[in-house]
């Protein structure tokens, strides 16, 4: 390999190196579809070997993109929030993106279109909204925007693209899991009801618990948070009739779980308990949360992978729901007897 001397790799040593055009590496470099696979892998493998470093601001001058993805995030301390974030950090970064985000928390005198306003103004080439409240997205769809965005959230939705984990098929989980167990009778705590999540989370316990024929009862909104559901918990003056409570969330699972045993109840043999997220210490609690796993790092990439296709005026990917996964642990069980 010629020697380089003192300066930095130049895309003309890449070209050098992958015997291409510099037109060619620059091809790769933009992600043009119309390129051979062993001339992208010879590209790719030239970069790498050279250490080669883009120069983004002329590659932004070029191309008319920053290549950056502006994020809106809610509930930005919220584990299912930040996953999603990080994912579609990581997820960009592998794509040569870089992300930009800006949270929106409750109370916060900051509304979407600041939001929106903050992040064009920026640059960016197209925009996520992660764990969105149904006023948001109201707000959201009142603002002209000449860039894509893409809503997190369950539902297909005729102004916004759309990608989302599962909700549906993750509660039904739950739900059959506590049925094939023997419980006829559960309880369903969800999240505040503006949020997207919580609302499809919701629907599908009533959905699939109607479809067993098992009886229904008023659920209980929380606020996802531990306290909300140890408060619920303490206030109970004796063993409820429902044998099994499914929680929107691990917190509020976790929270639950603490209360009830401060009130001298033992899950899984008084309640069963099961979450939804599995959380890092989901594993460690005690007894250890039965939950629904969601596969954030896929969640991530569909993200990044929709957006990249809308820019590049590609087909949109047909896959816009991430499969879950039941992980049954030691706090659900066979039901007690009812009297």
């Amino acid at each position: 390999m010629a020697s380089l001397g003192s300066d930095k790799p130049g895309i003309r040593h890449v070209a050098d190196l992958a015997g291409v055009s510099h037109m060619t590496v620059s091809r790769v470099l933009n992600d043009h579809p119309n390129i051979k696979p062993d001339t992208r892998r010879r590209v790719l493998e030239a970069i790498e070997e050279l250490d080669y470093r883009p120069n983004m601001v002329a590659r932004a001058l070029a191309t008319q993109r920053t290549r950056r993805i502006g994020v809106i995030i809610e509930s930005a301390v919220s584990f299912g929030p930040t996953s999603i974030l990080r994912a579609v950090e990581m997820a960009a970064r592998t794509s040569g993106y870089s992300v930009t985000a800006v949270a929106l928390h409750e109370g916060d005198t900051l509304s979407p279109q600041d939001a929106v306003d903050n992040l064009t103004a920026q640059g960016v080439d197209a925009l996520c909204v992660i764990a969105p409240r149904s006023s948001s997205v109201a707000a959201l769809r009142r603002i002209s925007l000449n860039v894509p965005m893409l809503v997190v959230k369950a539902d297909a939705d005729p102004t916004f693209l759309t990608v989302s984990i599962d909700q549906q098929a993750g509660t039904g989980l739950v739900v059959d899991h506590l049925v094939a167990l023997g419980h006829r009778d559960i309880l369903h705590i969800a999240g505040p009801l503006d949020w997207l999540d919580a609302r499809a989370r919701e629907r599908a316990f009533h959905a699939r618990a109607k479809s067993w024929g098992i009886r229904e009862r008023p659920i209980v909104v929380g606020d996802w948070t531990a306290d909300f559901a140890y408060d619920f918990a303490k206030g109970l003056n004796r063993l409820p009739d429902y044998t099994a409570v499914f929680v929107a969330n691990d917190d509020m699972a976790i929270g639950l779980i603490h209360g009830l045993h401060d009130k001298g109840f033992e899950v899984p043999k008084d309640l069963s308990v099961v979450g939804f997220d599995d959380v890092p210490l989901a594993r460690h609690f005690l007894p250890p949360l039965t939950t629904v796993r969601q596969d954030f790092t896929a969640l991530g990439g569909a993200v990044v992978e929709m957006l990249r296709a809308a820019l590049e005026e590609r087909e949109l990917p047909q896959l816009t729901r991430i499969p879950t996964e039941l992980v049954a642990r030691g706090s659900s069980a066979a039901p007690r007897e009812v009297r």
